[in-house]
């Protein structure tokens, strides 16, 4: 990684390591050897948890405890930390395996999850956990400010899956049907199809499974309109 690729990262995170080596590590995979982010990925890991958990009990103090745990496994997943991690473009900048390069690695989702979790304990290690609670919050200010309390809410492809069950049709089908935009960026376009929508719904997302759990919303907002 060249300086102006590493400095671009730096910005974008807003953050400077006073110990630069540990930046350098959160970012090595471990196809590179064994001197790699796994350790770090499982100290961000835990200061993740922590600070969404927190986080979630201040802005929300009427939720139960499985109201909290569903926000923040939904805050923490991988898919979650991967688009913040393609906010960052951060799979240009991790250091792989050769063999991780060549089937790209640095487009997988646990990749880039791993690597941002990994980021997360280098700034701890380096300026300790009042930096790393500030990164967090910073980054995910937009996404917990827009949470809201739903009850129950399953994943809208269980959902779908659960009403089609209920009036003895076919599980829905979903289908990549367009892989656009750059390699560290890429959008996939899926169609979910079933026999009780008109059309197949279509949804755009930066990754094949958001795409599909939008179309399903898409479908379900169409059934269930149709039936009220």
């Amino acid at each position: 990684m060249n300086n102006i690729i590493r400095q671009r990262l730096l910005h974008r995170l807003g953050y400077e390591f006073l110990d630069e080596t540990l930046f350098d590590l959160a970012l090595t995979h471990r196809s590179c050897g064994a001197r790699n982010n796994e350790r770090l990925e499982f100290l961000g890991d835990s200061i993740l948890n922590f600070v969404v958990g927190e986080s979630l009990f201040e802005r929300f103090p009427q939720a139960k405890e499985g109201q909290l745990s569903r926000l923040r496994a939904q805050m923490v997943k991988g898919e979650t930390l991967a688009e913040i991690a393609r906010e960052f473009d951060l799979g240009p900048c991790l250091n792989l395996g050769e063999g991780e390069m060549k089937s790209g690695g640095f487009r997988r989702d646990s990749i880039l999850a791993d690597a941002v979790e990994a980021i997360i304990g280098a700034i701890h290690m380096d300026r300790g956990m009042a930096a790393a609670r500030e990164r967090v919050l910073i980054w995910y200010q937009a996404r917990l400010d827009a949470l809201e309390l739903e009850t129950n809410r399953k994943d809208p492809k269980t959902e779908l899956q659960e009403y089609l069950q209920s009036k003895k049709v076919a599980l829905p089908e979903y289908k990549v049907v367009d892989v656009g935009g750059e390699a560290h960026a890429q959008q996939f376009t899926v169609e979910c199809h079933s026999k009780l929508l008109k059309g197949p719904t279509v949804a755009t997302a930066s990754s094949r499974r958001g795409a599909e759990k939008m179309a399903a919303e898409a479908a379900l907002k169409q059934l269930l309109g149709a039936t009220e």
